[in-house]
């Protein structure tokens, strides 16, 4: 197994930590932005799990810069490393803030592959890190069947468990100030809150 983050680093200790980790883990430090960062940590893999996009713990000052963009070009360097280095497999953990941001949701209770977030309300609402992960997996899609590259997405929505690491990530922040209600609105369709408790 091979992760990216920075070989070094020492806020990777736990990552070293873990059962088989000396034998079966390589560390790479990676910048999804630096094609060439990202081909020679895929290269030699036979399936990638594409995990890293921006995700910020505050409102950005230019999302453009700071989600949008990166999420996309990252996706897309990515999967043209993948696609070079023979990879045989793509999983991009997309959001299901790619699929439930739209006031007119469709009918049912299923979402599938042809949900999307409506970028345009997205943008209305400034919901950059709904907008970017919508974007970038609609260019992930679109790049796959161009390339013909094996590629697929998952959407969880937050997730929480037990932590790896000793440091509270950006989904726990959340999660903490949610509960010392530093959060006043927490956007979500009442529809699919209800249907998951039946």
């Amino acid at each position: 197994m091979r992760s990216s983050p920075s070989a070094g680093d020492p806020k990777n200790k736990h990552l070293r930590a873990l059962d088989g980790a000396g034998e079966r883990l390589r560390l790479f430090k990676a910048d999804v932005l630096d094609y060439a960062s990202v081909a020679s940590t895929v290269a030699g893999c036979a399936g990638v799990f594409h995990v890293a996009s921006p995700c910020p713990a505050a409102q950005p000052t230019n999302p453009e810069v700071e989600l949008l963009a990166p999420a996309v070009a990252g996706t897309l360097n990515v999967l043209r490393a993948c696609r070079e280095a023979g990879v045989r497999r793509v999983v991009v953990v997309s959001s299901v803030g790619a699929v439930f941001m739209n006031p007119n949701p469709p009918e049912g209770p299923t979402m599938d592959e042809h949900c999307w977030s409506n970028e345009e309300y997205c943008r209305a609402t400034e919901n950059w890190y709904c907008l970017s992960k919508t974007l970038a997996e609609r260019e992930a899609w679109a790049y796959a069947e161009k390339a013909g590259l094996d590629v697929v997405t998952v959407c969880p929505p937050l997730v929480f468990g037990p932590l790896l690491q000793p440091t509270v990530n950006t989904s726990s922040l959340f999660l903490i100030r949610y509960l010392k209600c530093r959060l006043h609105l927490v956007p979500f369709h009442i529809r699919s809150a209800i249907i998951s408790c039946v």
